[in-house]
């Protein structure tokens, strides 16, 4: 059999390989210099289709958006999609249109609201209890020996004593009536 009739596919037990033909001929040294002209030729090609591409305000970002966009299109007018999207809205319809759907949902309503109501009597209970507690003779005590502390570690300074009269915490500037602790 010649070889133009022989079987190409690389796969194929019946395909030829160059060793079949003895010792790999020399490549003329015309053939290896078009090789490198066609590889530079490809190469100022490839410089100038990007620079159009640069030109045009293309890049391989709007490229990949562009084909992003047209498969997103070709999904949303497929056969499949459209009647999935069809039966998704007839069960979504049943559903809430069903007396179960509209009983849970008047349900979960009422729970959120008696919840709400309920966390806004503790948060004012608490904040009740906090004041009620800031003006207390046990807290008054409690303050007055934290500040006796504070100001053995500071290094004995005097309220009034302080070099530095702007300093947070002097006489000068007395503390708002609502700083924590």
């Amino acid at each position: 059999m010649d070889s133009a009739g022989q079987d190409i596919n690389l796969n194929s037990p019946n395909r030829v390989l160059l060793s079949d033909f003895g010792p790999e001929p020399a490549v003329p040294v015309g053939v290896e210099e078009e090789i490198v002209t066609l590889r530079q030729v490809l190469a100022a090609k490839e410089r100038r289709c990007g620079e159009l591409r640069r030109r045009l305000g293309l890049s391989a970002l709007e490229g990949l958006r562009q084909n992003l966009s047209k498969s997103w299109h070709d999904v949303q007018v497929s056969t499949a999609y459209v009647k999935t999207s069809e039966k998704l809205g007839e069960w979504n319809d049943r559903v809430t249109q069903s007396d179960l759907y509209k009983k849970t949902q008047e349900t979960l309503s009422q729970a959120g609201q008696k919840t709400s109501a309920a966390l806004s009597t503790v948060g004012s209970a608490i904040s009740k209890k906090l004041g009620d507690m800031r003006n207390s003779a046990t807290f008054k005590s409690f303050e007055d020996r934290v500040g006796t502390i504070k100001s053995k570690v500071v290094g004995g300074r005097e309220p009034g004593n302080d070099p530095n009269p702007s300093s947070p915490g002097s006489d000068d500037q007395p503390l708002p009536d609502h700083t924590p602790f």
